[in-house]
């Protein structure tokens, strides 16, 4: 009321007792970080009270309700005013505010916060913000500025809930809530029932139109989208459809308590693409297949550049696991798909700077927390790239004078040019990454000394630096090289030419690029020497039969013995034949005839039998601990080490393996950095814990091939070049890039689970394909929270009687290609 002299009088807004009272004492910030009883009672209330209510509440009548994004309404029939989040902000005539998610708040504070948006995310609306404000918990905004929070929320994975107490087409608040930490969306989750909270829409998805990227699955907020499988089969596949609560007795037994922690990205019956499942970084290989078919070159390079930063670079040199797993190896010519050469071809966008796109940093606000990536390898720059995308400050520290680590000085040029790198390098350059090389940590600079300049976090990826030694006499000879430093000092411009013949140990892929540069180094001749017979080689089958095409000879089942020296100088190599390289337990444990000998007259002999650790002084003073094989040890999925402030990636965690690896490795790593650095948030909460496990991938013996086509796998072809240094290996052109994207079967789709599903639309959002759009399936609407029990006493009577007389507790099973013909009733949801 205003006061003698008119002006306008203090604002009170009543709220229910439980969870609206405890809320507003979590909205004073201060006063729940001194008591952090209060939002832990918060959490607890909201449990106890929502117990007897799970299954007994019908669609609309909750306390929270969801409403969907407004531009996921677009061109649906039959939508009323008061679904659209416009109808609630009218004009600037009305009071808006902002204030911090009481939620996220309460989370954080209990020390299980998810990384999401915390800050200017809870908006109230009228007699609500006008206290708010009055009280100090909210600053006032505009009508702008509450779409611009709104917008910005959808783009970081949040959706819209409002309290449904205040009667249809009123409400005094809207949220941007995510399924990790929102007390209202647990309901549903914990519960296992979302209709409490649900709108009076689900998500349906286009099978024909869907790729399975997995954009919509890994931004929903309930798990209610889940990757399996499209093709037909053979054997009817039969998927079980979930129990409903308004069909059976609900308690415990049927609950997700869990649900922060098991969220699950694949169909268990089904599986999904198995190109997906393949990679590492599990890209959304379908999509971009299937946007460059379309010509929309840029669109798929952004959707790659998701999950790996290096596309040009891996369109050169990964070794293909998605096309070892392509469907199509197991029909036809029995060709895959060439993934990487259509990846190459959009990568192109990239290596021209005029062309080139910056990704968008999402939070400048987080500029002021400095980032420490030590080794600029692909995992250091990719974790650097990422950091970088989310807004914080990061300083990349390079021993040597070049970046690039392995990419740079352990790959030969022929294979990845160097300016392809340095081109990929430049995009995180210009998103504002600092660069700091000749600079050893641990002997220039300690971490110590680092963290007092302000640095909150570390992320070590020096990578396997080193050569492995032989351990036999003579190896200290002249002409005695270590594979590694060999392509390194030749990658430098360092590398004096060689001379006569030349031998190399090792079966790896290293071994074979060592060998292919010594024939272009000055060797006359060049053979390899390894343990392993020929079928278990590590190396690539491609890169064996490009080195031998190129005259190397290889010599399976040899170990040095011995080197002769003669006056300190190589003279003679003595190798040993291998028997067996592994035991009947299938562990390493080779066997050698010590009388069968081969003498071996060389000029030179380089060693690429594995990759070693060099740290130096780099651990010194951190509490950073190495496992038996010298790798830093670290938790498997957030990648931070002992020591909490650093985290690892690349070799240094999971040993020497390819580019791809340590580009997955340090996409989590930069997660649970971000995480980190915010107070209060939990490493593990609310991500996907081993979503793409072997198991994951379909079965490729029950497709039935019948009808599909045998199109021929598209050759880029070679180019005509004399200097033997450069990559010869051609592009696609941009017919090619059609035909070949065309040849993918699409194996994969997303499904939706309807009992889950709240229709909030922000799967829309994410799908450049029309593949997913809400569907209106309810009318109902919202009552004044003194009503809710009236309201509710009818179905509530209903659905008792229901489940005494035919409730049965056992989920039914559909097959898998009528799911989408299958449409679950609205008296079934409601």
């Amino acid at each position: 009321h205003p006061d003698k002299d008119g002006n306008p009088g203090r604002t009170y807004h009543f709220t229910i007792f439980v969870p609206g009272i405890l809320e507003s004492l979590v909205d004073n910030v201060k006063l729940a970080e001194q008591f952090p009883q209060i939002p832990e009672a918060f959490s607890e209330y909201t449990i106890k009270r929502i117990i007897p209510l799970a299954g007994n509440l019908k669609v609309g009548h909750g306390v929270m309700r969801v409403i969907p994004i407004e531009s996921a309404l677009e061109g649906i029939e039959g939508v009323e005013e008061h679904e659209r989040i416009s109808h609630y902000f009218p004009d600037d005539n009305e009071t808006y505010s902002v204030a911090p998610c009481s939620c996220r708040v309460s989370r954080r504070i209990m020390g299980e916060g998810c990384g999401h948006l915390e800050e200017d995310m809870c908006i109230q609306i009228g007699t609500p913000a006008r206290g708010f404000i009055m009280a100090g918990k909210a600053r006032k905004i505009s009508r702008d500025e509450a779409f611009a929070i709104m917008k910005k929320a959808e783009d970081n994975g949040l959706m819209h809930e409002m309290p449904n107490i205040d009667g249809v087409g009123r409400t005094h608040a809207m949220c941007n809530c995510c399924g990790c930490s929102c007390f209202s969306l647990r309901t549903g989750e914990y519960f296992h029932t979302a209709t409490m909270v649900r709108s009076n829409y689900l998500s349906s998805i286009d099978p024909d139109k869907c790729v399975a990227c997995g954009e919509c699955v890994e931004v929903c907020p309930m798990n209610a989208l889940h990757l399996g499988e499209r093709l037909k089969n053979k054997k009817e596949i039969k998927i079980d459809t979930p129990l409903h609560a308004f069909d059976h007795k609900w308690g415990a037994d049927k609950w997700n308590p869990n649900f922060r922690y098991n969220k699950q990205m694949i169909l268990d019956e089904t599986g999904t693409a198995p190109c997906k499942v393949a990679c590492p970084a599990h890209i959304a290989i379908e999509g971009y297949l299937e946007l460059a078919k379309e010509g929309r070159y840029q669109e798929a390079l952004d959707l790659i550049k998701k999950k790996n930063p290096f596309p040009a670079v891996c369109g050169r040199v990964c070794n293909k696991r998605c096309e070892l797993a392509c469907t199509r190896n197991s029909i036809g010519d029995k060709t895959p798909v060439a993934i990487d050469d259509v990846k190459k071809f959009v990568a192109q966008l990239d290596l021209d700077a005029k062309k080139r796109q910056l990704p968008r940093v999402y939070h400048p606000e987080y500029h002021h927390h400095k980032m420490n990536i030590i080794g600029a390898g692909p995992a250091g720059l990719t974790a650097a790239f990422y950091l970088a995308e989310m807004g914080y400050s990061v300083t990349v520290f390079e021993k040597e004078e070049k970046l690039g680590g392995m990419l740079t000085l352990g790959i030969p040029s022929f294979r990845l040019e160097k300016d392809v790198v340095n081109a990929e390098i430049e995009v995180i350059k210009d998103m504002g990454v600092e660069f700091k090389t000749g600079v050893e940590v641990g002997k220039d600079v300690t971490i110590e000394e680092l963290k007092k300049q302000g640095y909150e976090a570390f992320y070590i990826a020096i990578g396997a630096q080193g050569g492995r030694k032989l351990n036999v006499p003579g190896e200290e000879g002249e002409n005695i090289l270590s594979g590694i430093d060999f392509l390194r000092d030749v990658n430098l411009g360092k590398q004096k030419p060689l001379s006569g013949n030349v031998a190399i140990m090792g079966g790896g892929n290293v071994a074979i690029d060592v060998a292919r540069t010594a024939l272009r180094s000055g060797a006359s001749k060049v053979d390899l020497y390894c343990l392993e017979t020929r079928d278990i080689m590590t190396a690539s089958k491609e890169e064996i039969l490009e080195a031998e095409e190129e005259g190397m000879v290889i010599h399976n089942g040899y170990r040095v013995k011995e080197f002769v020296l003669k006056d300190g100088k190589l003279e003679k190599a003595i190798l040993k034949k291998c028997l067996s390289v592994f035991d009947e337990n299938h562990r390493f444990n080779p066997k050698y005839d010590e009388n069968d000998l081969l003498e071996l007259d060389v000029s030179y002999f380089l060693s690429a039998i594995g990759q070693s650790f060099v740290y130096g002084d780099l651990l010194k003073g951190t509490k950073a601990t190495l496992t038996k094989g010298n790798r830093i040890e670290a938790d498997p999925l957030t990648y931070q080490s002992k020591d909490p402030d650093i985290f690892v990636g690349g070799d240094v965690y999971h040993g020497t393996r390819f580019a791809i690896d340590a580009i997955a490795s340090a996409k989590e790593g930069a997660e649970s950095m971000h995480r980190h650095v915010h107070q209060g948030q939990s490493l593990l909460i609310g991500r996907f814990q081993n979503p793409y496990l072997a198991e994951y991938e379909l079965d490729k013996d029950n497709i039935d091939v019948v009808g599909f086509d045998n199109t021929p796998r598209q050759e880029p072809g070679l180019i005509k070049i004399d200097d033997k240094m450069k990559d010869n290996r051609g592009i696609y052109s941009e017919e090619q890039v059609k035909k070949e994207a065309s040849r993918c079967l699409k194996c994969g789709r997303t499904y939706v689970d309807e009992t889950m599903c709240v229709g909030c639309g922000l799967c829309t959002t994410r799908c450049k394909f029309d593949a997913i759009h809400l569907k209106r399936r309810f009318d109902a609407v919202g009552t004044p929270y003194s009503q809710t029990t009236t309201s509710n006493l009818g179905h509530i009577l209903a659905r008792n009687l229901k489940i005494v007389f035919t409730g049965k507790g056992k989920p039914k099973s559909i097959n898998k290609d009528d799911i989408d013909n299958q449409k679950t009733s609205k008296e079934t949801l409601r």
